[in-house]
């Protein structure tokens, strides 16, 4: 790769950021205002029983897409036909879903012994169809690299679905306004994408797509296996504990996943199309992998330390007394998130590298053993299955890196030497908070100590970042300003689409 087309590439990823970053964080002040509102006018029975829906509807349109996605942005020599094709089967399999859903209802509430849920599950199957039309749409979208106008259909998306389920709960309709804002947070994404990026369809020849649906019948197959893994847990505390602690642990994991879900998602949602732009070079796949690592540990690691930190002041301020039960597993749950959101990446970089078929066998090895890690947990309630995810999840980690290390030619002492400043600095937060804790005047309000160990917390980790790391800081804002001040250049103030060179797609 050229350095023209190296800084082209560097330019839109940062693009890429800033305004997945910009969008988010436009949203994320109403979205966070209505959720606290939303928490205090429903029950935890309300999150429960939706959580317990959401086990099964988040799967079913995981496999609804069946890994299209993945394989427009990936594979490269698609022709017009073949996504055509594509977009066919994913509107089809999705109709079958809704099908099955209808079937699958009774059943499943019988087994949450919840009758309300299969009234749930059966309206709630209706965003497999409307999610259906953006599937192909979205991911051309993604490798066209147009994230802006992407970062402005989730924005809208957000709000959309927050204002409904705000406007629901405030009306009374308890957990229903919670499936209601889904529903509809769906629908208008949907209707922006297909306003700006719409794609026809063709009955699929399966001797047309076979390369294309066994790509993506990998992914599919890791997804769920992901899936399953990933949300056992929430299985095993709605089936041996109850609605209520459900409730509380889902909660404390939405709280804890906050630093994954609304920052470290900003770079792992642009890098799987980046991942594919440089697929077949080593050298900028370690750059990129290495860089990313950097940048989100500089802020998710210390944001997840920081919630275990104050989880007890957190929780009563935030949500009130009735959410007392958050906080136990929420600490946990933190720990594990400060070393989840450096592996987030590792999927879509081996994937990009052509290696679905040793992420599928990681996955399901992990669905078949973190269940019984998270029942043996739920003996302890939902702190106990908290910490099967800490003991499990690490040792499950270690093949994919083991084997991304490998393809891109680099080493545990490189990856360690891009991650050390932020847990470095976290360290010094850590040992400065619990400090601070200890000093703390009993009589002051919980507010007043959690808005103080909040600015101390942000304080000291910037302070340890510049004392200890003062190179390593000068060298990224540099970059930061190059980058800046290239895109401010006349020639780079057009689209935020990249060069069609480093696209790369054929798509007639």
């Amino acid at each position: 790769m050229t350095s023209e087309a190296r800084g082209a590439l560097d330019r839109s990823m940062v693009r890429a950021v800033a305004w997945g970053a910009g969008a988010k964080w436009a949203s994320q002040v109403f979205t966070w205002v209505a959720t606290i509102i939303v928490a205090r006018l429903l029950h935890p029975y309300d999150y429960g029983l939706v959580g317990m829906a959401g086990i099964y509807v988040n799967l079913t349109t995981l496999i609804s897409q069946i890994g299209i996605p993945d394989a427009i942005i990936t594979l490269r020599d698609l022709t017009r036909r073949q996504i055509a094709e594509l977009n066919a089967v994913a509107l089809l399999l999705s109709v079958a879903l809704v099908a099955l859903s209808c079937g699958m209802a009774f059943p499943i509430a019988r087994f949450f012994s919840a009758p309300p849920l299969r009234a749930v599950l059966i309206v709630a199957s209706t965003t497999y169809l409307i999610n259906a039309f953006q599937v192909v749409p979205r991911a051309l979208l993604q490798k066209e690299l147009r994230f802006k106008l992407l970062a402005a259909i989730e924005t809208v998306r957000a709000i959309a679905q927050m204002l409904a389920t705000l406007v629901f709960a405030w009306m009374g309709f308890g957990y229903w306004s919670l499936v209601n804002g889904v529903i509809l947070g769906g629908a208008v994404a949907t209707a922006l994408t297909l306003c700006w990026r719409r794609y026809g369809f063709a009955v699929p020849n399966l001797a047309n797509i076979y390369r294309e649906l066994r790509f993506s019948g990998h992914v599919t197959v890791s997804g769920v296996g992901w899936y399953v893994y990933s949300n056992a847990d929430f299985l095993v505390a709605g089936r041996v504990l109850g609605e209520a602690p459900l409730g509380d642990y889902t909660v404390a994991w939405t709280i804890s996943s906050a630093p994954i879900e609304k920052i470290g998602n900003l770079l792992t949602g642009v890098t799987p199309a980046f991942f594919s732009a440089v697929q077949n070079s080593k050298s900028e796949l370690r750059r990129y992998f290495l860089r990313l690592s950097e940048a989100l540990a500089y802020v998710t690691v210390p944001a997840s330390i920081g919630i275990v930190l104050v989880a007890d002041y957190l929780v009563p301020v935030l949500l009130g007394p009735n959410w007392s039960g958050v906080v136990g597993p929420l600490r946990w749950l933190g720990i594990l998130v400060a070393f989840r959101s450096l592996t987030t990446m590792l999927p879509k970089l081996l994937t990009a590298l052509n290696e679905t078929k040793f992420v599928m066998w990681t996955t399901v090895i992990s669905a078949i053993v973190m269940p019984f890690g998270f029942f043996i947990g739920s003996r302890w309630g939902t702190k106990g299955i908290a910490i099967a995810w800490i003991v499990i999840y690490p040792p499950i980690m270690l093949p994919l890196y083991y084997r991304i290390f490998r393809r891109i030619e680099t080493n545990v002492r490189e990856y360690l030497s891009a991650v050390m400043p932020a847990v470095g600095a976290s360290t010094i937060m850590t040992v400065a908070l619990l400090l601070l804790r200890s000093t703390l005047p009993r009589d002051w309000s919980l507010t007043a100590r959690f808005v103080l160990l909040i600015a101390a917390g942000t304080l000291c980790y910037a302070s340890a970042l510049f004392a200890l790391y003062r190179r390593r800081m000068a060298q990224l804002f540099r970059a930061v300003r190059r980058m800046r001040n290239e895109q401010m250049q006349p020639e780079q103030m057009e689209s935020d689409n990249p060069p069609s060179a480093i696209v790369g797609a054929r798509l007639d």
